[in-house]
């Protein structure tokens, strides 16, 4: 097997990745998708609203993540979030929490986290659901903000540059595949960061995007292609990742800040210097293409990573018999 082979069936064999295909039993069951009023894919949910979008976004977290590591689960409830938000080209407005737990001295900790990571980003706490009375801890947070322009998952196009950007400041949460570059981070920083995405957005830099999750680099790639319908050559080693990192390991890791961006060459350049000028790492790692395919090009070999004409992950993305009519 050659080494772009070797890597593309470890990141298709990533449980990430594996977590992404429940949307489309749930989305199924809900009769959403793709042609529904809102359609089902992006980060946010995007209702047009007056002269912009009002976002709405919920996340929830894995009950090990929950246990291991309570006060940082609480944290990720606002910066999870937050980042759905940016990635969508919007600006948050609230976030409340959902709480499971047996008793307050078990939800003390993933309440502290979530004050904490409302502080840090300046994201006004309203409210929310708890029960304290549960056989065991459980928590999650949902978010509304707004958008003047999107950056959607569903606007890629072929020959489009994919650009991955990520805060390389900060360390892994060990044992997890977290990268923590935003605890201990200066707050100024932390909202700037953000906001450069709804610029760019209402700047008309950026195609689609969307926040890099736990499906990793490549996996939040190749669910934003779907999406839109396309595919991809991807370069992983191109992805700006911290010296030193396992490139298979630091694939699949959950970056505090990080985003893939599909973007038209003659603007590539100018999204590349919104990042540097703050300090962040962005690079091209790939070229989007009109089939349905995600092929890894690493080590001067090429591989198939995934052809979603054969194996939708979200089920998310235009119908093949419709896909002229929507690159049209």
């Amino acid at each position: 097997m050659n080494p772009a082979a070797e890597l593309a069936a470890a990141l298709a064999a990533a449980p990430g990745l594996a977590h992404k295909r429940d949307i489309a039993a749930v989305a199924a069951a809900l009769g959403l998708g793709f042609s529904s009023d809102i359609p089902v894919g992006d980060d946010c949910a995007a209702i047009p609203d007056a002269d912009g979008y009002l976002l709405l976004a919920g996340e929830g977290f894995v009950g090990g993540f929950v246990t291991r590591d309570p006060w940082f689960a609480g944290y990720c409830g606002v910066m999870v979030n937050l980042s759905d938000i940016a990635a969508m080209g919007g600006r948050a407005s609230a976030v409340i929490n959902l709480l499971w737990a047996d008793g307050a001295e078990q939800a003390a900790p993933l309440l502290a986290g979530l004050k904490a990571g409302a502080e840090a980003y300046g994201a006004p706490l309203v409210g929310g659901h708890c029960n304290l009375r549960s056989p065991g801890a459980q928590f999650g947070a949902a978010v509304l903000g707004r958008a003047k322009r999107l950056i959607t998952s569903f606007d890629a196009r072929p020959g489009d540059d994919l650009i991955f950007a990520v805060d390389l400041r900060g360390r892994y949460r060990e044992p997890d595949a977290y990268w923590d570059a935003s605890t201990g981070s200066p707050s100024e920083r932390l909202r700037g960061d953000l906001a450069i995405l709804p610029g760019l957005a209402e700047d008309g830099l950026v195609r689609a995007g969307k926040d890099i999750s736990m499906a990793g680099f490549v996996g939040t790639a190749l669910m934003l292609l779907e999406c839109s319908g396309v595919g991809a050559v991807l370069e992983p080693e191109a992805i700006p990742r911290p010296p030193g990192a396992d490139l298979a390991r630091w694939l699949q890791a959950f970056p505090s800040f990080g985003f893939v961006l599909s973007v038209a060459p003659g603007h590539s350049a100018a999204v590349l210097e919104r990042f540097a000028a703050r300090g962040l790492a962005a690079t091209i790692a790939g070229r989007v293409t009109p089939r349905r395919q995600v092929r890894l090009r690493f080590e001067r070999e090429e591989a198939l990573f995934w052809d979603l004409d054969a194996s939708p992950l979200t089920g998310c993305g235009p119908i093949p018999s419709l896909k002229e009519a929507v690159l049209a």
